[in-house]
């Protein structure tokens, strides 16, 4: 089986960005921004939470966070028979996971805050729950950015073992 290592590396080192993109976005809310706005009145929660969801849907946000799944999906194809492929589907797999904690849980939690009138209301049935949510998903997106960077060390190693020494850079 003939294989574009060039391409390979190139996919897997921006699965691994767009996963680490949006890792870090998940990240950040878990230790900063969920934290600093619970110090918040529920107006000022509920409102600055509704206008981080109205900002967060555009193309460049979009880009990182469908593009991991795909990007990753793309290396593990790639990596089918590589010694390295078992970190790359269980990246995908991890990822895969948070992406559906997002559409299941956190999407829907902030469709119902933007639609709940009661800011008190709309507080109480969301903060919680968002934020165990978004732990959960910071957690297993941060898995999937460690096993691709695992899966890039062992495709590094691979690629070196593959490529044929000639005999004048033996002697080097």
């Amino acid at each position: 089986m003939t294989e574009n290592r060039t391409s390979t590396g190139w996919v897997l080192g921006a699965a691994t960005v767009a996963t680490g993109l949006i890792a870090g976005a998940f990240y950040v809310f878990a230790c900063a921004v969920m934290p600093g706005l619970a110090r918040s009145d529920d107006r000022v929660f509920v409102e600055v939470m509704r206008n981080i969801d109205d900002v967060i849907q555009n193309p460049v946000f979009f880009l990182s966070f469908m593009g991991a799944p795909a990007l990753t999906a793309v290396s593990a194809w790639q990596a089918r028979g590589r010694p390295y492929r078992g970190w790359v589907w269980a990246a995908l797999t991890a990822y895969a996971l948070a992406f559906l904690v997002t559409v299941a849980f956190n999407i829907p939690l902030n469709d119902e805050l933007a639609r709940t009138a009661d800011v008190g209301v709309a507080r109480e049935r969301f903060e919680s729950a968002w934020v165990g949510w978004n732990v959960v998903r910071a957690v297993l997106s941060t898995v999937a950015v460690g096993c691709l960077g695992r899966g890039l060390v062992l495709y590094g190693g691979y690629r070196r073992r593959s490529v044929q020494v000639g005999p004048s850079r033996l002697t080097s």
